[in-house]
């Protein structure tokens, strides 16, 4: 049996999400949001001058520096880029994002400067599509979604304050806990 695949997710996981889409609305609304304040998925319409999702993701698609997307200046998470690096260490890594099709330039050039030796980058909203031992995710409908339609596999929720425990699904709050999970796994 070769390495565990392990599904991990970017926004919310590795990438700074909520960080990166209140410091640009901050500065162009002149706002005081703090990211303490999401506690829900759709934050962005309810403590934003948007009404909706959908006005949120037009303006998201080129508030970024240079007319480019939110998804181009994302700061990482402290220790995720370390993290993810000791992930790849202990199983083959598939990253698996949602984004939409105007992000994806922007989302690969984020990678790609990450400097680590990715060599499976999924963009889809099927998640369970992609076929893995362990998947590592934050998204409550995604989180459901694997869980529904990967019943073998070990789903880890990436425990955030816009998801809530979910049956048979492991929580985890950063890669060492997702290095035991594995750890775990292969002493089966």
């Amino acid at each position: 049996m070769g390495p565990l695949r392990v599904g991990v997710d970017l926004d919310g996981v590795v990438a700074d999400f909520t960080g990166g889409w209140i410091d640009r609305y901050n500065v162009a609304y002149d706002a005081g949001l703090r990211p303490e304040q999401v506690t829900t998925w759709d934050a962005p319409a309810e403590l934003t001058r948007f009404r909706t999702m959908t006005e949120f993701w037009r303006w998201a698609r080129s508030c970024g520096a240079d007319g480019r997307s939110l998804f181009a200046g994302l700061a990482p998470y402290p220790g995720a880029v370390d993290g993810l690096r000791s992930l790849l260490d202990a199983a083959h890594v598939a990253i698996i994002t949602t984004k939409p099709s105007w992000a994806i330039p922007d989302t690969l050039g984020w990678l790609a400067a990450l400097g680590l030796p990715l060599r499976e980058v999924h963009i889809t909203s099927n998640k369970p599509s992609v076929e893995c031992d362990v998947y590592v995710e934050d998204s409550p409908k995604q989180l459901a979604a694997l869980r529904r339609h990967r019943p073998d596999a070990v789903v880890c929720r990436w425990v955030r304050p816009w998801n809530e425990p979910l049956d048979g699904a492991v929580d985890v709050e950063d890669f060492d806990d997702v290095l035991v999970v594995l750890r775990a796994m292969a002493g089966r």
